[in-house]
């Protein structure tokens, strides 16, 4: 990681800081576990897989240590250009990182995306976590099954067993990488959960909400970009997003009929956005079509991913 630690540390026994990676097949419940680490909303959770797309770093503190847990897209058998771009960054993140939680759903179990996911931990060299989710849904007997299973695929330090949606087990996992970050001073401010940008996590937020009310109608290729941010006299802020779709059709099903799919979905992100920012917030929504977007270089740099040629 090429963040440069800040000044802005405890003194206390030696501050510690590092960065740890989750990777895990899509609908783990990797953006969840992050968030609840964090203690607070950092990335977005939909039940539409693949719904992170680039790197997204939560920031937690837990007695004197500063983690930085890195929320990475779901890693897959990609099919296009978009999928190639989202699995490179996934396996980017885990092999720039301290540590590697490596997420498994203990419902789904390991076979498919997950399966492939263990066989291919041979190339990251860091000290590796397993991390059992949902294990509020599953026996104590299959857990220990799985548990086996993914050791024998894989050489794991710890295995911890855990519930992000309910956040049983988290503690455990926040007190045992506390202790075992290096020493060194932290990346960022104490009082900061995330690196990323309000004008990028406002439009996360409006693309959560456009999945959340249309997972079964859109198609998994819509993106979502803050255009304008501007700072008001009275303390409110104006936020103009566009949300792109590739076909006249699918911006139909996003306006709705007479608006109201958009106007539902503006009124559910503005309240959101305003409650983090703590400001009253004006949110402009609009659609275009930008056809074959999945191919435009410009869209992979706004969303922080290397275009794959």
């Amino acid at each position: 990681m090429n963040t440069e630690p800040t000044t802005d540390t405890k003194d206390s026994g030696g501050p510690r800081s590092g960065f740890v990676a989750l990777i895990g097949a899509p609908n783990a419940g990797k953006s969840t576990l992050v968030n609840q680490l964090v203690g607070a909303k950092v990335s977005i959770v939909t039940h539409k897989v693949q719904t992170t797309r680039a790197i997204v770093r939560g920031i937690a503190t837990h007695d004197n240590a500063q983690i930085v847990f890195v929320d990475t897209p779901g890693i897959f058998k990609p099919r296009r250009r978009l999928d190639q771009a989202m699995v490179t960054t996934a396996w980017g993140g885990a092999k720039d990182a301290d540590f590697v939680l490596v997420l498994i759903d203990a419902e789904r179990g390991i076979k498919g995306d997950a399966e492939a996911l263990l066989a291919n931990l041979e190339s990251v060299r860091q000290p590796k976590i397993l991390v059992l989710n949902k294990i509020d849904r599953v026996s104590r007997e299959t857990l220990l099954e799985l548990t086996a299973e993914a050791n024998k695929s894989a050489s794991f330090d710890r295995t911890f067993m855990v519930s992000a949606l309910t956040g049983s087990g988290c503690k455990d996992v926040l007190e045992y990488l506390a202790k075992a970050l290096p020493v060194g001073p932290w990346y960022y401010p104490e009082d900061q959960i995330s690196d990323l940008p309000m004008r990028q996590l406002a439009a996360e937020i409006t693309r959560e909400k456009l999945f959340l009310r249309l997972h079964q109608e859109l198609p998994y290729s819509s993106h979502v970009e803050t255009e304008k941010w501007e700072e008001k006299k009275d303390g409110s802020v104006r936020i103009e997003q566009v949300i792109y779709v590739e076909r006249d059709s699918q911006k139909k099903i996003v306006l709705g009929h007479k608006g109201e799919t958009i106007r539902a979905i503006g009124q559910s992100s503005r309240k959101e956005i305003g409650e983090i920012l703590d400001q009253k917030v004006h949110l402009f929504l609009f659609v275009k079509v930008r056809e074959n977007w999945g191919n435009d270089p410009e869209r992979y740099r706004e969303m922080g991913l290397q275009f794959p040629r």
